[in-house]
């Protein structure tokens, strides 16, 4: 695979070509992605809940975000690299969002993504023409979970189908060169990536989106109490390795 540039994934909606997102948060998953060729790789704050075992990804700090984006960028070389804005870096002003936004790109992202619509439009436009590629981010938005109540399915009647739709047109508008789809109606999906001219990433929103994305612990099956109606898991890991440990014990005592 040559390297994946957002010329390439813009090209690759135009050709209706679709875009495989992988999340990961270290070197060694990092690895196998990019082996696999897969075109982007995601570095997420669901590390908060992932790797750091908390309820939601409201504790990541900018500094941890830039700790895993080093970590990924050292075994990837072809696949373009998103890492998420985690909660407080870019709320309070355009300025701190600027700040931390540089020290993303310094830690070997190519991109940053955000979360919300017409709210972090002016802090999109002075990123993108600062020279910092955007993702954006609506639906449901995990950094809103307190004021969505939980991790609940969004655009479930037409004022909020409405919403999400002009906020991913406004992001768009903002300069924004990606966005992120997730758990909203897969018509609603469906609807925004043929208005929009940048690539849309889906995840829990149907099969029309331009690109898929997957935490990589979660489509490996490595929870077996995890399985929201949108993932499917492509093999056990969570038996396997349990299984290896104990049988790595069993040796151990004998």
């Amino acid at each position: 695979m040559n390297k994946i540039t957002l010329p390439v994934l813009k090209g690759m909606k135009e050709k209706h070509d679709k875009i495989s997102v992988v999340t990961c948060y270290d070197a060694s998953f990092a690895r196998l992605v990019e082996k696999a060729e897969i075109e982007s790789v995601l570095v997420g704050d669901s590390l908060g809940m992932v790797i750091k075992g908390e309820e939601n990804t409201l504790n990541v700090s900018i500094e941890e975000m830039e700790y895993h984006v080093r970590a990924v960028k050292r075994a990837v070389k072809n696949a373009f690299i998103i890492a998420d804005m985690p909660f407080g870096s870019y709320q309070a002003s355009i300025e701190s969002g600027v700040r931390n936004a540089v020290k993303l790109l310094k830690a070997g992202a190519e991109a940053v993504k955000l979360e919300g619509g017409e709210e972090i439009a002016g802090l999109v436009k002075t990123l993108t023409r600062s020279g910092i590629p955007v993702c954006g981010h609506v639906g449901l938005t995990p950094q809103f979970v307190n004021k969505f109540g939980g991790f609940l399915k969004q655009g479930k009647n037409d004022e909020e189908r409405e919403f999400i739709f002009k906020s991913a047109k406004c992001i768009e508008e903002a300069g924004a060169d990606l966005i992120v789809l997730e758990s909203i109606p897969h018509t609603l999906a469906a609807e925004i990536t043929r208005a929009l001219k940048i690539p849309t990433i889906g995840i829990g929103a149907g099969n029309d989106t331009d690109g898929q994305v997957l935490v990589i612990y979660d489509l490996l099956g490595m929870n077996q109490d995890f399985n929201p109606s949108f993932l499917k898991k492509y093999c056990d890991l969570d038996k396997v390795v349990s299984s290896a440990l104990a049988a790595y014990k069993k040796d151990v005592k004998s």
